[in-house]
C-alpha cells in the first residue's frame, strides 16, 4: 500500500481521501492556512465541517508547520486547493515535494496566456516546476458524492502514461472510475470551460423564477447545448480531442445543480446587477466568475488577432458570432448589464448533405 498526502482539505482535497483509505493506503490530510478549524475541528472529531461528512477513520492531520512531517514519505501527492490557491503552491509547496514524488492536481481551471491560448494548471505547474510528475483529475465529480461513493466516470491527465496508470492502480475503486489522457491542456481545458457555462445555464433558472416561479426545462436545455457547441469549438480550435467535451459536458451537467455557480447564474438570471449579487453573496468564493474572465478575455485576443491555422491545425478562425452566449456573460459579470439572452444568435443553418 502507499502513503497519500493531500495539501488543501477543503470539500474536494478531503473527499480524495475516500477512494484512497477503500484502497488502503495510508492518508494524511495536511492543510493550507486557510483551513486551519477544518484541521483543528477534523483531527478531533473526525466531521469535517465544510463537506459536512464523516472521513474516513484511519486518516492523519496535519497543520501546515507539519508539512514536512505530511510529506516524509509520500508516494503520491494530491494538490487540493483551489484556483486561487494555485500560485501558493507552485511557490510554496512544491519546491519543497521531492521531485521524484508524481502530483495529482484537482484544481480546475486554466489561465489565459496573452496570445489568446489557455494554459493548465499542470501545464503552469510544469513551466514553475520543470522534470517534475504533474497530473491532474478532470471530469463531472462532486466533492459530496464521491464522499457518498456514488458511481463516477471521470479522466487523470499527465504526460506520462506509467505515471498516469500507476495513479489509476492506486486510486481507482468500485466506484471511482478513472480514464487516462495524455491530453493535458484538451481534459483540463473542457472541465475549466464549464465553470463559466454552468453561470451561463443557471441563468434560465433565475429567468423562469423571476416569470413564474417554475423551474423550466427548454430554456436550460437551450443553453446547455448552446454551451457545447461554444465549449467544441474552442477545443477544436486548438487542435484538442474532441472526446474531451465528454467530460467538459458531464462537468457542465453536475454543476448547474447546485452550490455556488448555479446561485450567482440564478440571480443574473433574475435580473439582478453583478455588483449587487456579488454584496448578496460577500464572503464567498465565486471561482467561475474567475474563470468565466479569463476564458473571455482569451477569447477577445484570438478574435482580435484573427488567428487562423497560426493557433489552429483546423484552417478556420473564430468571430463573435461563434461565442453569443460567453460574451453575455462578460456583459454581465464584467460589464454590470442585466440579462437579455440572445436565444435567436444560437440558431444555425446547416446545409444538408445526401448520403451516397
Amino acid at each position: 500500500m502507499s502513503i497519500i498526502t493531500i495539501i488543501g482539505s477543503g470539500v474536494m482535497g478531503s473527499a480524495m481521501s475516500f477512494p484512497a483509505s477503500d484502497n488502503g493506503h495510508t492518508v494524511r490530510l495536511a492543510g493550507t492556512m486557510l483551513d486551519r478549524e477544518i484541521i483543528r475541528h477534523a483531527s478531533k472529531t473526525g466531521w469535517h465541517p465544510n463537506l459536512k461528512r464523516q472521513l474516513p477513520e484511519d486518516i492523519s492531520y496535519y497543520q501546515l508547520e507539519s508539512l514536512e512531517e505530511a510529506i516524509d514519505g509520500a508516494d503520491v501527492i494530491i494538490g487540493g486547493v483551489n484556483s486561487f490557491g494555485v500560485e501558493w503552491f507552485a511557490n510554496e509547496i512544491i519546491p519543497k515535494l521531492p521531485k521524484h514524488i508524481p502530483v495529482l492536481s484537482i484544481t480546475k481551471g486554466m489561465l489565459n496566456q496573452p496570445d489568446g491560448t489557455l494554459l493548465s494548471f499542470p501545464g503552469y505547474y510544469d513551466k514553475k516546476a520543470p522534470g517534475r510528475l504533474f497530473c491532474a483529475v478532470g471530469g463531472p465529480c462532486t466533492s459530496y458524492e464521491l464522499a457518498d461513493r456514488d458511481q463516477t466516470c471521470i479522466g487523470f491527465c499527465g504526460n506520462e502514461m506509467d505515471t498516469l496508470r500507476m495513479l489509476k492502480k492506486t486510486l481507482e475503486t468500485s466506484y471511482y472510475h478513472i480514464s487516462l489522457t495524455t491530453d493535458v491542456e484538451g481534459l483540463e481545458c473542457a472541465v475549466a470551460l464549464k465553470n463559466a457555462y454552468a453561470l451561463a445555464v443557471t441563468l434560465a433558472v433565475g429567468l423562469s423564477k423571476k416569470r413564474d416561479g417554475a423551474i423550466h426545462y427548454n430554456s436550460q436545455a437551450a443553453l446547455f447545448g448552446q454551451s457545447i457547441r461554444e465549449m467544441r469549438k474552442l477545443l477544436d480550435f486548438f487542435g484538442y480531442n474532441s472526446d474531451n467535451i465528454i467530460y467538459g459536458a458531464g462537468d457542465l451537467y453536475v454543476t448547474v445543480f447546485g452550490g455556488r455557480t448555479r446561485y450567482i447564474g440564478t440571480l443574473l438570471g433574475e435580473g439582478v446587477p453583478i455588483s449587487d449579487a456579488l454584496q448578496t453573496l460577500e464572503g464567498v468564493t465565486l471561482e467561475s466568475l474567475v474563470i468565466a474572465t479569463r476564458t473571455v478575455q482569451a477569447v477577445r485576443t484570438l478574435i482580435t488577432k484573427n488567428r487562423l491555422t497560426a493557433a489552429s491545425p483546423h484552417d478556420f478562425s473564430l468571430s463573435e458570432k461563434d461565442f453569443p452566449l460567453l460574451l453575455h456573460v462578460d456583459e454581465l459579470i464584467n460589464h454590470n448589464a442585466t440579462v437579455n439572452i440572445p436565444w435567436e444568435s444560437f440558431t444555425t443553418n446547416h446545409p444538408v448533405f445526401a448520403s451516397g
